[in-house]
This record gives C-alpha cells, sequence and structure tokens, in this order.
C-alpha cells in the first residue's frame, strides 16, 4: 500500500512534469528554441518514454537544423505512440526540410489518417499531391482543409483532444459547446464518436439518429450512424442504412463496401460476397476488401478460398498485420517459413500502425508455438497483449466488486420477491462462462438439433444491464437497481429480448445466445426469462485462461490481455457461479469441456435432456452442420472431437508464474 509520503512523491513529481511540458511549450512558442530543448531533454532523462516531450524535442530539433536529432526523436516516439497523428506531421515538416517530397506525402497522410483535425496536414498534403498530379486527391485534401477551417474552434479542439485519447477533456468542451448549439450536426457526431469510445453506445446511436434527421445528406453521418447500429447488434437496421448509401450511386465502391459488410453481418454472405467482388473489379487488390472477403469466406465455412484472400491482402500490403492474424486464427493454419520469415521483417519495422503491430504479434507467436519456439512464442503473445493493456482501462480490483455487488444484491430473497413474474417464453438457451472454454463446441452440437438455432454473442442482456446502471454521485447502481425493479418492468424487458433477438433466427423453437459475459448477469435473466435456459461451459483453469490469452479479442473481453488479470477474473468467474449454484439450485447445467472430450454422446444426451428435447444423432455429427460461425474457434468445431487444445499450456509453464499466484488453489 502507498503510504501518504509516496502518494505526496507521485503527485509532485506528476506537477513538475506538467509544468516542465508548459515551460517547454512557452519556450518554443516565443522562439526560445535551445531552451524548449533543454526541457524537453530533462524531461526524457526522466523518462525516455515520454511521447510529448519527445515530439517537443523533435521540433525543437528541426528549428535548430540538427535533423539526425529530430529523427532519432521521432523514431522513438513512433514506436511509444505509433498513432499520433501530430508525430505523423512533424514526419512531414522534417521531410519537407532535407527536400524529400515522397516521404512528406507519406507522413502527412498518415497524419491525417491518425488526427483528421491537424489542417496544416492537410493543407500540405493538397500542395504536394497536385505537384505529383493527383489532382482528384488534391482537391478532396483542400476540401477537408476549408472544412477544418469552417469549423468552430470548440470542435477543432474536440476533433484532437479525441484523436488523442483525452476523452473526459474531449466530451467536457463538447457537451458546453451543443449546450450553446444544440442542433449542431458536427458537434454531435463528435459526441457520439467520444459515447463510443467510452462505451455508451444507446446515448451515441441516439445523437446520431438524430444528426442524421437534421442532416440526411452527410455521408460521414451516416457512416457513423451504420457504425453505432452495428456495435449494438441493431444488424437489421444498420444494413437499411447502408441500403439507403447504395442506392444513392450503386456503383460507388465506397457504399458497396460498406453494404457489403451489413450483409455479411445479417448473413447474407452470397450478396456480400457479389458486392465485395464487385468492389475489387474497381480497385484490384484493395487490401481491405480483401481481408473483409476472407473473413466472410472463413465465416461461411470456405476455407481454402479465404485463405487465398488473406493472402491476397498480405500480397496486396505486406504489413497487414490484420490479415496475418486472420491466417493464425484459423487457429489449424501453418504458416511456411516464408511467411514466418516476413513477419519478423515486417515487425521491426517502427512505423507500421499500432494494430498492425499488435496483429503481427498475436500471429508471430502463434507461428513460433507450431515450430516448437516457446520461449519466443511467449515474448509475442506477451507483448502483443502489453500492447492492447495500454488500450484498456480495465481494472481487476473494480471488477472484483462489481461481481461482488452480484451475490450482494441477488439473493433468495430477491428471486423469492419476483418468483413467477418475467416473461415467460421458453425460446431462449443461454450458453456462458469464460470465452475459449468450449462454448462454440456446446453451441455447435446443440445448433446441430433440429428444434435449436445457433445465433451469435448477442449483446442484449450486457445491453440492458448498461441501461439498469443509473447513476448515483457518479457510481453505477446496478445491480442495486435489480431490487426496484416492478413486475410490468420485468415482463416488458423479456419481451424486448425476445423481440430484439429475432432477427438473428431461422424457424426453430429454441435459440442459444452464447455471449459468455452474460454469467454476471444470470440474476437478471432469471427475472425477465424465469424460464429460459442456461448452460455454463467450464474447462481446466490453465488451459481456458492461457487460451484466452493466446486470443486476441475484438473487444469486450480487456481481462484477457494480462495472466494476473485473467487469472483473478476466472477465480471470481467460479465466486460468482457458485453463488448462482446457492440463490437458484438447479437453474444452471455446468458442463465441463475436458468431460465432452471424454464422453461426447453422455454430455450430449445430458444438455439435450435439461433443455428438454429429444436425443438427435446429428448432434454428434456436429462438424458436419452447415451453419455460418463467428467466433475463434470456427475452424476447430467443423472438425471431429480431438484434444489439441488440452494442457497446451504445458511448454508455456515456465512463463505462467503469474497466472498461477492469480488462479490460486482453483489451478
Amino acid at each position: 500500500m502507498f503510504t501518504l509520503a509516496v502518494l505526496v512523491s507521485k503527485a509532485h513529481a506528476m506537477s513538475t512534469r506538467e509544468e516542465q511540458l508548459k515551460q517547454a511549450q512557452r519556450a518554443l512558442q516565443s522562439g526560445q528554441i535551445e531552451t524548449g530543448l533543454t526541457f524537453a531533454h530533462t524531461l526524457l532523462a526522466q523518462n525516455a518514454h515520454d511521447g510529448e516531450a519527445l515530439y517537443l524535442a523533435a521540433v525543437a530539433a528541426r528549428y535548430l537544423k540538427r535533423i539526425g536529432e529530430a529523427r532519432e526523436h521521432l523514431s522513438a516516439l513512433h514506436i511509444t505512440m505509433p498513432e499520433y497523428g501530430r508525430a505523423w506531421q512533424e514526419q512531414g515538416h522534417l521531410a519537407l526540410a532535407v527536400g524529400d517530397d515522397a516521404n512528406a506525402l507519406e507522413a502527412f497522410t498518415r497524419a491525417t489518417r491518425f488526427n483528421p483535425a491537424l489542417e496544416a496536414s492537410w493543407r500540405e498534403l493538397a500542395r504536394l499531391q497536385n505537384a505529383a498530379g493527383r489532382i482528384g486527391e488534391a482537391q478532396a485534401a483542400t476540401a477537408q482543409q476549408q472544412r477544418l477551417a469552417q469549423l468552430p474552434r470548440e470542435l477543432i479542439a474536440v476533433t484532437n483532444h479525441l484523436a488523442e485519447g483525452r476523452l473526459m477533456r474531449a466530451e467536457e468542451i463538447c457537451r458546453h459547446f451543443l449546450r450553446q448549439n444544440p442542433r449542431n450536426v458536427e458537434g454531435m457526431r463528435l459526441l457520439a464518436k467520444i459515447g463510443i469510445e467510452l462505451g455508451i453506445l444507446d446515448d451515441a446511436e441516439f445523437l446520431l439518429e438524430s444528426a442524421v434527421s437534421f442532416a440526411p445528406d452527410d455521408i460521414q453521418l451516416r457512416f457513423d450512424y451504420i457504425d453505432a447500429l452495428r456495435r449494438r447488434q441493431k444488424s437489421a437496421e444498420a444494413r437499411k442504412q447502408a441500403e439507403m448509401l447504395y442506392e444513392r450511386d450503386p456503383n460507388n465502391a465506397l457504399f458497396q463496401s460498406r453494404l457489403a459488410i451489413e450483409c455479411i453481418q445479417t448473413g447474407d454472405y452470397d450478396r456480400g460476397l457479389e458486392l465485395f467482388d464487385s468492389v475489387l473489379k474497381k480497385i484490384p487488390n484493395d487490401p481491405s476488401s480483401l481481408t473483409s472477403r476472407g473473413h466472410a469466406l472463413k465465416t461461411k465455412g470456405d476455407r481454402a478460398e479465404a485463405e487465398a484472400s488473406y493472402r491476397a491482402a498480405i500480397a496486396a500490403r505486406p504489413c497487414n498485420g490484420d490479415a496475418y492474424y486472420a491466417l493464425a486464427n484459423l487457429k489449424t493454419y501453418r504458416f511456411s517459413a516464408n511467411e514466418l520469415t516476413a513477419m519478423r521483417e515486417q515487425i521491426e519495422h517502427s512505423d507500421i500502425a499500432f494494430m498492425d503491430r499488435v496483429h503481427l504479434n498475436f500471429a508471430l507467436a502463434k507461428a513460433l508455438e507450431d515450430e516448437g519456439d516457446y520461449e519466443a512464442s511467449f515474448a509475442c503473445y506477451n507483448e502483443g497483449n502489453a500492447l492492447k493493456r495500454t488500450q484498456t482501462r480495465y481494472n481487476a480490483d473494480a471488477m472484483t466488486s462489481e461481481l461482488a455487488k452480484q451475490r450482494e444484491n441477488c439473493t433468495k430473497e430477491l428471486f423469492a420477491k419476483h418468483n413467477g413474474e418475467g416473461y415467460h417464453a421458453a425460446d431462449p438457451i443461454f450458453i456462458l462462462g469464460l470465452p475459449r472454454a468450449g462454448s462454440t463446441l456446446l453451441e455447435q452440437i446443440l445448433a446441430s438439433h433440429s428444434q435449436i438455432d445457433g445465433t451469435l454473442e448477442l449483446p442484449n442482456i450486457l445491453a440492458l444491464a448498461h441501461r439498469l446502471r443509473g447513476r448515483k454521485a457518479g457510481q453505477s447502481r446496478y445491480p442495486e437497481t435489480l431490487c426496484d425493479i416492478e413486475s410490468e418492468q420485468l415482463t416488458r424487458f423479456g419481451e424486448e429480448f425476445i423481440e430484439s433477438t429475432r432477427i438473428h433466427r431461422a424457424d426453430a423453437p429454441f435459440f442459444i445466445d452464447k455471449m459468455p459475459n452474460n454469467f454476471r448477469h444470470i440474476g437478471l435473466i432469471h427475472l425477465i426469462l424465469p424460464n429460459a435456459k442456461i448452460i455454463d461451459a467450464r474447462r481446466a483453469p490453465l488451459d481456458c485462461c492461457f487460451s484466452g490469452f493466446k486470443q486476441l479479442f475484438a473487444e469486450g473481453q480487456e481481462f484477457t490481455y494480462g495472466l494476473t488479470e485473467i487469472g483473478r477474473y476466472y477465480s471470481d468467474y467460479v465466486g460468482l457461479m457458485d453463488h448462482w449454484d446457492t440463490v437458484l439450485p438447479g437453474k444452471v447445467l455446468r458442463v465441463q469441456h475436458e468431460n465432452v472430450l471424454d464422453d461426447l454422446e453422455g454430455q450430449t444426451r445430458q444438455m439435450l435432456d435439461f433443455l428438454e428435447v429429444p436425443f438427435e444423432e446429428q448432434c454428434l455429427a456436429f462438424h458436419k452442420t452447415d451453419r455460418a460461425v463467428r467466433t475463434a474457434s470456427s475452424e476447430q468445431v467443423r472438425e471431429p472431437i480431438n484434444r489439441k487444445g488440452q494442457n497446451a499450456w504445458k511448454p508455456f509453464e515456465p512463463w505462467l508464474g503469474e497466472l498461477k499466484s492469480a488462479l490460486r488453489d482453483l489451478g
């Protein structure tokens, strides 16, 4: 525990750093370049990875014509903050200073991609593109520069803060601006983007829906609205918006691509792939389209075509980490020696994009694991997770406290009080637990049954829990709010769940929601859907946790980015599941993954008996079931039952001390 003296010392150090940064900035602004550089060097002596100090040092060195020193500071800055737009803008200015227009053009392009509020970068881009004969691109850059020049200064500041990760400050300025200008659509769009970054998706959707109604011809607004709808799993609405864009101009490649993505989200793979093919006819070898096309083919089950599409994406863009990781994420793909060498070469580049570096680390880790180089493999897994941890606000203590509140509030007395209430539909089957615990295998087995539809990891319960959070002195009131809900509300929430998930279903009487995080909300599920069935997919602790650590999840599983964090999360999960067993005896069927491997038929019969549906032989031939599978295990569940993942942690045991300690007696 920190002593008061230590905390005071840390606060003093922070205030000293902030003051030194301000002094460096003031010195540069007043033309005292040497003084500014001295302040920056002082900060770097304390922390060589201080991004703001590196930026100021690079600017000062360029002004002093110390080109080599400026380059060194920028190289270090790109490693520390690879997507810092101002750093790339400075790289562009440095390139111009030595007459390197080609590198300046590339640098300003990156700068505007990472921070679209950099007016100087747009201006230089327009000039350089004009000089290169790229007239159309130059006109677009000029339009962006002019648009920025017309924006209120508050919104320029918001865009800068948002691009550079200062979300709270961005929100503060944006809300203040909108109080004075409530119908400003750009302000609404920016506040919605902040909401998406903070995970407040319902507010973001409302803002964008309102903004679109005020400015129906604003293309960027509609793109952002589609993004918000997709994040809320409102697939039908997102597709409807994409169709509206497509109908404006069916030959527009950008509109075709967006509609392709939304078609695939709604399960219309044929049309989605047809649209991607149209895009690729217009823009041959477009890496983004090739990668997205590969994802669709993988989900559909066209393994060979998916691999070919990913490899084409890599050929078009050699640093395409997403495509490399997509190959690794097939689980059964083995990288060639040439691919291994290519990944190693790309990861050595200091200027690759942040997510390319993350993806390459995870892909390279998988390749090295297959080669049996476990120490190097673990180093790459560890580096990829460390990079992702820098982006997350996950706090293991806060999660422990959150789950403890479930135990405190979801009592036998609460459930007795609401006995017989809620919406009595028996349609839903919730498969929950931890990711990588075998839930996709259970879903594939059950979805092979004629009476059961497999769907997705549906976010509806998580969204409802978020709605119930409320606010009291800045703190969430969920799950305390469960104690105040009236009977009519419980019924309405259950009805809403059934209606909002209908789009993901076919014609079977039952359907599966396999969102693993729903284990946190079993109390809520029981209150609103008392006849729903719940299956806890559980796997041996070390196998489950290390598999999660090796898996790069798109979102929602931030606890997997550290061995201590994932071990603690598993322990907290077991504790909460024990609580549900106590207060809702018989409500949850626990299915141990290792038992399924040992006795597929016996465990399948047990699940079907629990669900009260008759046994069907095709459930045992789950790997032959022709359905789209959208999780990391999609290729594995298309194979017969096997033990490839069992004890996969053992070769990595020398580096798993943190995980074992966090698991305590569970390991």
